[in-house]
């Protein structure tokens, strides 16, 4: 099987990949990059490509899809109480003040 060849993965595997590359082409990436991105995304969740059929395979693991979306994660506790208190001052100096 030459580099490249796409027939061992399963249908899910391609219309994931697709998708994810769609993702990555529009935030502006070239799409022979974002094509290359979105494979090896899949490689990683999945281990690369699976026989079809129930029970046949590995588990997905979906660690790359996980990431991003989530700012806290990345902020201590510490961070988060802080920015807590400075949203609530706001909005008791806006509501006392009228505007």
């Amino acid at each position: 099987m030459p580099r490249g060849d796409k027939s061992s993965y399963t249908d899910k595997q391609k219309r994931k990949a697709e998708h994810i590359e769609e993702g990555y082409e529009d935030r502006g990436l070239p799409r022979k990059e974002a094509e290359s991105r979105a494979w090896a995304t899949v490689n990683k969740e999945s281990g690369g490509g699976n026989k079809s059929g129930s029970g046949r395979g590995r588990k997905d693991t979906h660690v790359s899809s996980s990431r991003g979306g989530k700012a806290h994660k990345s902020s201590s506790p510490e961070q988060r109480s802080a920015a807590a208190r400075k949203g609530w001052e706001t909005r008791r100096r806006k509501q006392a003040g009228g505007s």
